[in-house]
């Protein structure tokens, strides 16, 4: 945040037009975070957000007075802070949330202009945040694959784990009634069925002992 002048920052992550994460700076993390979480009715974040464009840096005090994001300007002018901007957080098109940035009240402030123009320093401002953020999207899109990578793992995981209790059960079956192993397939899917419960479940308990082999095969056929 020295690099921004800035008493804190925030990221809103938004899915689906909803708020799903708060992310504040390690300076003055409570401020960031209450400021970021007071925008549910608007705020720059939401407008960033919504336009895909950079909200450039706004004076508080003349942002409250034409009653623009009042929620949010109200809360603002209690952590004396004296201007605002954000920035879209978006990966390949897709919009993920903001980066907000606050800066401090001047120690000698002087009224606004009503129509300011942006000063060098604050498009310089802007530049460094959308880096940033940029940086932020980019790693957060990779920790979304990552994650999706994960999970895609596990599941195939445990689908082959079951694969493979379902194999083991049917051997224990096949051995202890001296049948097929297609027969013994039938008997634990016909009881799994009979006792509405999973078909690895079953193997499991055949595997472990909590289910006798010899009570499963005698429920009623399956209808063909």
């Amino acid at each position: 945040m020295t690099l921004l002048d800035a008493s804190a920052a925030g990221i809103m992550l938004i899915e689906g037009g909803e708020t799903v994460s708060f992310g504040a700076s390690s300076r003055r993390q409570e401020l960031a975070l209450d400021l970021l979480e007071v925008q549910h009715h608007g705020g720059p974040c939401l407008e960033s957000y919504g336009s895909g464009e950079p909200v450039p840096p706004v004076a508080i005090r003349a942002a409250h007075a034409s009653s623009r994001w009042p929620d949010f300007t109200e809360r603002a002018l209690r952590y004396d802070i004296g201007s605002t901007f954000a920035v879209p957080l978006q990966r390949n098109g897709t919009p993920l949330g903001a980066l907000n940035v606050f800066a401090p009240e001047p120690a000698d402030p002087s009224p606004p202009p009503a129509h300011p123009s942006p000063a060098p320093a604050d498009e310089t401002g802007l530049l460094l945040a959308q880096t940033l953020a940029d940086a932020a999207a980019l790693g957060l899109a990779n920790h979304r694959v990552f994650t999706q990578y994960r999970t895609l793992t596990g599941q195939l995981q445990e689908a082959l784990s079951s694969r493979v209790r379902i194999e083991q059960a049917k051997g224990i079956l096949a051995e202890r009634r001296r049948t097929g192993m297609d027969e013994a397939f039938i008997a634990l899917r016909r009881y799994a069925r009979s006792h509405r419960l999973p078909i690895d479940e079953v193997a499991t308990a055949v595997i472990a002992g909590t289910e006798d082999p010899s009570e499963l095969g005698h429920e009623r056929p399956e209808p063909s």
